[in-house]
């Protein structure tokens, strides 16, 4: 069936930045058809969009969907702090409790324009089963794409490392769920719901074995790879101490470098990290708003993108951040970077785009993050006409500078996953009540 999407100021977030003004999109199926303005094309169904916005869904590229459970702790303690506050309270996590979190943190996504979740998990309790499986079923439901990562860790903190040791796993048995994972539940083609990923916790959390075999076993079944790195300066004397080289330097030694792997936060990076970076196709999740909570510092993003690193943006979890928006990080991105660098440091669309066709990148999806003819129907429609945004001759800049908002329409795959700022498939305050009981269990 042809929709057409009609009267809407389209931003394709394609190479050359091309935007319709009162444009619209031809949508057959699940696949983008044709995009433009003026004449319009026929269709068996056509939508009018009154002028609202129409960008790209946006792709979150650094997440833990668990950690709705457990939000404002540890309110004014550092990364190091914070984990070791937490760890022993998230051993308590099992089935039923990754389900409620999942549907939580997704649903406040996909109400925030966001079409596509990565998801980092590494915490699996010994005896606990079916945790992965939990969130695809929640994504499923709810119809927003997953990246589901198979995180692991196997340093406890008897071996040096921070996690308790209750939390950590035989490298064996990690590396044996995650092929099973991927035979259970990863579609390799275009247009896929769910995908997974391999995903060590961090330098301080993984032994050098666990890392090298994980990337072995990535490259072997053409996976993505991903880990936490460079988040704060402790992290950096950590590695220097264990392993001596810096964060960067112990992911070169054990060729963790390239582009089919990204890193979360990367807010301590040198010049010289920088440039292997760049050199070797590493991408960046950038975590704003997670960064500025713990005080772990500032990433100079517009130093990675005028080095030609990719960069996608990333809530991080929502016991660092609290709040599960993908837009709101698309605004956050923007102004620390003029934070850092002054006004003229990234603009509101620069912004938008490592919300969109960044974290397709990152997550190496070429089937998703822009409106064009042949990519998947994934796209958020955002009204104009509220209060925020009188007054705002430009639309887009305006959407960016006055976020947060609730999307009026989610489309993923050509399906409307939100409708009229409401989901689709789920009822939000059933979400919510069932999360407040999973979430009780956790309480101090």
């Amino acid at each position: 069936m042809k929709r057409l999407y009609a009267h809407g100021w389209i931003v394709t977030c394609d190479d050359a930045g091309s935007e319709h003004e009162s444009g619209w999109l031809l949508v057959d199926g699940g696949v983008v058809t044709a995009v433009g303005s003026g004449w319009e094309p026929e269709a068996d169904e056509r939508i009018d969009l009154s002028g609202a916005v129409v960008t790209p869904g946006l792709v979150n590229t650094h997440h833990h969907l668990y950690q709705t459970l457990t939000r404002a702790r540890a309110q004014q303690a550092d990364l190091f702090s914070w984990l070791r506050e937490l760890y022993p309270v998230w051993a308590g996590i099992d089935a039923d409790a990754e389900y409620a979190a999942a549907r939580t943190g997704l649903a406040e996504l996909a109400l925030s324009g966001c079409s596509t979740v990565f998801d980092h998990h590494y915490v699996f309790p010994r005896g606990r089963t079916g945790l992965i499986e939990a969130e695809v079923q929640a994504a499923r439901e709810l119809g927003v794409r997953i990246v589901a990562a198979r995180g692991s860790m196997d340093l406890g903190a008897s071996d040096g490392g921070l996690p308790p040791d209750e939390l950590v796993e035989d490298i064996d048995a990690i590396l044996a769920d995650t092929e099973r994972l991927v035979a259970e539940l990863h579609e390799p083609d275009a247009g896929a719901r769910v995908q997974i990923a391999v995903a060590p916790c961090s330098p301080f959390s993984v032994t050098k074995k666990l890392m090298t075999e994980s990337a072995m076993l990535a490259r072997r079944l053409g996976l993505t790879l991903h880990t936490h790195l460079a988040e704060t300066v402790e992290e950096d004397a950590y590695c220097m101490e264990l392993y001596g080289a810096n964060p960067v330097e112990y992911l070169t030694d054990l060729d963790w470098l390239g582009p089919d792997v990204w890193c979360a936060h990367c807010v301590h990076l040198s010049a010289d990290d920088v440039s292997d970076f760049a050199a070797s196709d590493t991408g960046v999740a950038h975590c704003p708003t997670s960064n500025l909570r713990l005080g772990a510092g500032v990433a100079p993003v517009r130093d990675y993108l005028d080095a030609g690193i990719r960069v996608g943006l990333g809530v991080d979890g929502s016991a660092s951040n609290e709040r599960s928006d993908l837009l709101n990080e698309v605004k956050q991105a923007l102004l620390v970077a003029r934070g850092r660098g002054g006004p003229g440091a990234m603009t509101a669309r620069e912004a938008l785009r490592l919300g969109t066709r960044g974290g397709a990148s990152l997550l190496g999806r070429d089937d998703i993050g822009s409106l064009e003819p042949g990519k998947r129907a994934d796209f958020a429609v955002w009204r104009t006409d509220g209060l925020e945004l009188g007054g705002a001759e430009d639309p887009i800049a305006g959407l960016v500078f006055s976020a947060p908002h609730r999307v009026d329409r989610l489309v993923v795959e050509g399906e409307e996953v939100v409708l009229g700022g409401g989901l689709v498939h789920a009822d939000e305050a059933e979400i919510a009540r069932a999360h407040r009981v999973q979430a009780q269990r956790f309480a101090p």
